[in-house]
């Protein structure tokens, strides 16, 4: 072991976002002497924020529910909860404006109720399904809740099979079962797999009343994933080196680490891999892994955002989801961009977003602002002070069936190196929720090969 002159084992976190931060809070939490590694010249990962002349921009729209406790044990962590509200109960607005009758809003509500009868209520009265179409949701929602997310067997299957074989039309599918799914998972329906399509709604739909209740931030994401993470690090004595990539990971001679950034090599007893797959692929030592090629095996998908700035208030709500237009999720963005004056900021997101990823600035413009006209009347005639386009190539892994098999563990053969990040055999989605959880077992991994005792920060929620 290496340890420093009052006996303290050391660890190194290469990267820096939610998964990466998680981990060395957790591993200076336990005692260790941690070094956070991180490539960028901020912490976050692929939720932050950007400065664009006056305004703060979040490179993309962030939510999480309140069944993610992992991300909420990192906002607490991080002292960030106030800077993050959940609603106090699930009311989604979905505008349908495909209508041959006009445009018609319906909204995706619970009561108090006790899981299944939280939602009965509300998908009574949700206008944009047909009586058999609601009763038939209630139908599949029961045989969904008998599956065990965990079975390797619905790994394999894609959620749009099985949504068919058990009587959702495509109505259904496209109104609701994608509406919240595309959100989630990244994917449409065929391309999802049935295992974690069953984990998003058994979790957020049918553990409890108040599962799906939806946050977000309402400051920039940067003020609370890299300004609060970068003192909660500082406070926890965990030295942050920013702008700086590890080279290599290799292990000497006598077991320990060492992990070389070009200008420094540094000695460590754990090592915690916190980057994408493939970047993770080309750092890995020889056998740390029985088959490290599967990481390249792993997809992607993208997110595109679509941001407009207008003279003038257009939408009265804080989101909403549409139907029948390319437009998916609208938010309104204005106060935590700290735009002034007159004039409104609203983000468009736009997930599993494949076919737009590429298009050129002028076609999404061409594409998005008649459709936000089309979707509310008060953005006609609005002048437009600014539109741009953030896109994440890689937001996410992509959910296809058979990923299961692909994700690795936290724990490696090699005795203390682990791996973190959203795309680690979490059992979630590519979510922040996802990405906190590898950050956990990453650092647990770490401390049970170097045989400390801990405690993990879910048991009690468990």
């Amino acid at each position: 072991m290496t340890h420093d002159a009052l006996g303290t084992s050391r660890a190194v976190v290469i990267g820096g976002g939610l998964a990466g931060t998680t981990a060395a809070l957790r591993l200076a939490d336990a005692g260790l002497d941690v070094t956070l590694l991180e490539g960028r010249p901020r912490l976050g990962g692929l939720a932050f924020s950007f400065r664009r002349g006056a305004l703060t921009v979040d490179n993309g729209q962030h939510v999480y529910l309140r069944c993610c406790t992992a991300y909420r044990w990192f906002l607490d962590r991080v002292d960030g909860t106030r800077l993050a509200p959940l609603q106090n109960r699930l009311d989604v607005p979905v505008l349908d404006v495909g209508r041959l009758s006009g445009p018609r809003l319906g909204r995706l509500r619970r009561n108090a109720l006790p899981v299944p009868f939280h939602l009965a209520a509300g998908l009574a009265g949700y206008p944009h399904l047909s009586l058999t179409e609601r009763a038939s949701v209630g139908r599949a929602a029961l045989a969904l809740g008998r599956l065990d997310p965990d079975d390797p067997a619905l790994d394999a299957v894609d959620f749009g099979s099985w949504l068919a074989r058990h009587g959702q039309s495509p109505r259904t599918i496209e109104a609701l079962w994608d509406l919240v799914g595309v959100a989630t998972l990244n994917a449409t329906a065929p391309n999802s797999s049935l295992a974690l399509a069953a984990k998003v709604f058994k979790t957020g739909l049918l553990s409890e009343p108040g599962a799906a209740d939806i946050g977000w931030a309402s400051v920039p994401l940067g003020d609370v994933h890299d300004t609060l993470a970068r003192k909660a690090l500082d406070t926890a004595g965990v030295r942050t080196e920013l702008r700086t990539k590890a080279s290599s990971v290799t292990r000497a001679e006598d077991g320990r680490w060492i992990v070389d950034t070009g200008g420094e090599r540094i000695e460590a007893d754990a090592v915690v891999l916190a980057v994408p797959q493939r970047e993770t692929h080309d750092l890995l030592p020889a056998g740390a892994l029985d088959a490290p090629e599967r990481l390249l095996d792993i997809g992607t998908s993208p997110i595109l955002n679509v941001h407009v700035v207008y003279d003038r208030k257009v939408l009265r709500r804080p989101f909403f989801a549409a139907l029948g237009s390319p437009v998916q999720w609208v938010f309104d963005r204005t106060h935590s961009s700290g735009l002034t004056g007159p004039g409104q900021y609203l983000a468009v997101s736009q997930s599993a977003a494949d076919e737009e990823i590429d298009l050129p600035v002028a076609e999404l413009r061409k594409r998005y602002l008649p459709e936000l006209e089309r979707l509310l009347p008060a953005a006609r005639g609005a002048g437009i002070r600014d539109f741009f386009v953030t896109r994440e190539r890689a937001a996410t892994f992509a959910p296809a069936p058979g990923v299961g098999r692909l994700r690795p563990g936290a724990r490696t053969r090699a005795p203390g190196l682990s791996l973190a990040g959203a795309w680690t055999a979490t059992g979630w989605p590519a979510t922040m929720e996802g990405a906190v959880r590898s950050g956990f077992s990453a650092a647990d991994a770490a401390l049970r090969a170097l045989g400390r005792s801990h405690e993990h920060p879910l048991q009690e929620a468990a």
